[in-house]
């Protein structure tokens, strides 16, 4: 079916390289005179059936009869009815006779035969103006999708032979400079070689307010340039970028469809011949049973019959129900791969979830010093910094960041001891800095306090004696806290966290986001082997987050895998069948909120549709319904699901 074609396919002529330029012209008037001819036929359609219907009413004309008011009708007819007949002609030479359009034909075509040109008119009439809804419900829920695809890059300004030159993206290799103005969208992902630069990061994740990046941190793709000109350095070409993947995903989205849409999709194709064979039967079988028959009377009824099984509502509504919820998805920073991603998110009782990087920051900071008398903190801190200087640990890294005053040491003869620390020299002495592995070793005591830390914890010692301690540990994300609350309330039985983390450190935050379980210092494919067991128990769908490459497996094997699209992995963000672009665990249970809203009303589609269906349809087998029943039941039935399928465009959900 032609028509239905435009809920499928999302319009990509901007990814296919044809761009929009603003020239400073005034576009509205071709616009607006688009719109009136594609309304017009309807419009026309209308105003004759009006004067028409008036007319008979009030007897106005006494020679509006026999052929004159035929022609007015069927002039009437010829703008709505016309293409529908195409189009039925069209899927009749391709082997599909029981489309809409072949049926509407039938129908109003038989509706004139009979002498009820008014009604036949109608018919067509109505379809076409549900038709107008559809595409306007159609595009307006295109409308997130083409806000993605307006944000591609359509060029980019490289340093190449001493000057920056404009260039395709596509056309950018790893590792180039390229130069981003105020207003600019950013064409690829890299490294900010500027101080700074703030952002508008709203149609990757679909928050509004500026991001801030500091030097060296990441740039992605479709971000606007808010304050100065930058420079940057690509980390990926163009195909790989963080916009190039969300257009691939949101794209391909819709080709993914669920298992109601595709069962209602079956359902159609074997209900509406039912139909029709039904008609058939409707119109000759009462010969044989009843002593007043009247062929035209039958006939009326078969008629009706035929208008009232178009599928039209389903059709349209169900699809579209999806793609409101794809939409509205895409503009809270959630992207599924498909709808069916939507459904299976509904089902879902059972929240698995990473630590790292998914409910903390995936940053290690400095929580405590503790140092002995023997030093300042500023001076230990120095011996332990110049010391760090050497290693290129993450956790070295956290340490560096520690603002020390006075002047910077430095150590000498650093050598690395495996598995336990760093041995050198600072101003002349011997300086060890590790864990207490390697205080032990060198015959250093450690104070027995240690032994209860959680976290992960670095020791020094000075010149053969005990100088103190630092712990390091990993921050919570701000809304961890929250997304707990908000996954619990949305009414999931059960959180579990498994982390390749010590297991005393997941515990603590397990404990602290009152997480129900948690089980640490996993590899992948234990963590693999405890959701298969969690898979195993009856009626448990679970859900996975996780970001980083380890998590893939688990990703792919889960009911519903949810990967962070910012700090997360290529491969998990592959393998994912939901992307949180934001990196905010608080998103999941607004992705299962989102999921439910779209299933509700699909589902409450499908019940109006076949509710009022099976209502007129008996009507009109026994002669209660007229046409215009039989138009509200078809037509009317479609615009009612389109409407209600709209409202999810406009929901928030908090």
């Amino acid at each position: 079916m032609k028509k239905k074609q435009n809920l499928r396919d999302i319009d990509t002529r901007k990814h296919s390289g044809e761009h929009s330029h603003d020239d400073g012209h005034n576009h509205s008037s071709p616009e607006k005179a688009s719109k009136f001819r594609t309304y017009l036929p309807a419009i026309f359609s209308f105003v004759m059936l009006i004067v028409g219907i008036a007319i008979d009413f009030f007897d106005a004309f006494p020679s509006f009869t026999g052929w004159i008011r035929i022609l007015w009708y069927v002039v009437a007819y010829i703008p709505v009815g016309f293409p529908v007949i195409i189009e039925g002609w069209k899927s009749i030479k391709n082997g599909d006779f029981f489309t809409e359009f072949f049926l509407m034909s039938i129908a109003t075509l038989g509706a004139f035969a009979i002498g009820e040109y008014p009604e036949g008119v109608a018919v067509m009439l109505f379809y076409a103006v549900g038709e107008l809804f559809q595409n306007a419900a159609v595009n307006r829920a295109k409308g997130n999708i083409k806000a993605l695809l307006d944000v591609r890059p359509n060029e980019a300004l490289v340093h190449r032979d001493g000057d920056f030159v404009s260039v395709n993206p596509e056309t950018v290799f790893i590792g180039e400079k390229i130069q981003v103005r105020v207003g600019e969208k950013v064409p690829l992902d890299g490294i900010l070689l500027s101080e700074k630069g703030s952002f508008n990061t709203a149609a990757l994740t679909g928050e509004s307010k500026p991001d801030t990046i500091a030097k060296n941190e990441k740039v992605f793709a479709g971000s606007i340039n808010l304050d100065g000109v930058i420079e940057v350095e690509t980390t990926k070409e163009f195909k790989d970028s963080s916009i190039a993947r969300i257009l691939d995903m949101v794209q391909n989205a819709t080709a993914r469809k669920s298992k109601t849409e595709l069962f209602i999709r079956k359902f159609a194709r074997i209900y509406t011949p039912i139909v029709v064979f039904l008609a058939i039967g409707l119109t000759f079988l009462p010969y044989f049973f009843v002593d007043d028959y009247v062929f035209r009377d039958w006939l009326y009824r078969a008629l009706i019959f035929l208008v009232i099984s178009c599928p039209c509502a389903l059709v349209i509504s169900i699809p579209l129900g999806y793609f409101g919820g794809l939409g509205a998805a895409s503009r809270n920073g959630i992207l599924f791969k498909g709808a069916s991603f939507l459904d299976a998110m509904t089902k879902v009782n059972t929240v698995v979830m990473d630590k790292t990087g998914t409910v903390t920051k995936g940053v290690f900071k400095i929580k405590e010093v503790v140092n002995s008398s023997a030093f300042t903190e500023a001076e230990f801190m120095q011996y332990l910094m110049a010391m760090e200087e050497q290693s290129t640990h993450p956790i070295a890294k956290a340490i560096l960041e520690y603002k020390a005053d006075g002047a910077d040491f430095e150590a000498t003869e650093v050598s690395e001891v495996a598995g336990k620390g760093l041995k050198g020299t600072v101003n002349g002495k011997t300086v060890l800095v590790g864990n207490k592995a390697l205080m032990t070793a060198n015959g250093i005591d450690v104070p027995s306090e240690t032994d209860s830390i959680v976290e992960s914890i670095v020791m020094v010692a000075n010149d053969g004696k005990f100088a103190g301690y630092v712990t390091i540990a990993d921050e919570l994300k701000e809304d961890a806290h929250q997304a707990i609350k908000q996954i619990r309330e949305s009414g999931i039985s059960k959180i579990i966290m498994l982390s390749g983390d010590k297991d005393s450190i997941t515990q603590k935050t397990a404990k602290e986001l009152k997480i129900d379980w948690a089980k640490g210092g996993l590899l992948p494919e234990d963590k693999l082997n405890e959701v298969e067991t969690l898979k195993k128990q009856p009626n448990t769908k679970v859900a996975f987050i996780g970001d980083g490459i380890n998590d893939a497996p688990v990703l792919a094997a889960s009911d519903v895998g949810i990967a962070m699209g910012g700090l997360g992995s290529d491969v998990a963000i592959e393998t994912a069948d939901v992307i949180i672009q934001t990196d905010q665990p608080s998103k999941i249970a607004r992705a299962i909120k989102i999921g439910r809203s779209t299933r509700k009303i699909v589902w409450q589609n499908i019940g109006l549709a076949f509710g009022v269906k099976v209502i007129v349809l008996i009507l009109g087998a026994g002669g209660l319904a007229t046409m215009w029943e039989a138009v509200f039941a078809d037509v009317g039935v479609a615009l009612l699901a389109i409407f209600n399928a709209v409202r999810l465009q406009k929901k928030k959900w908090e």
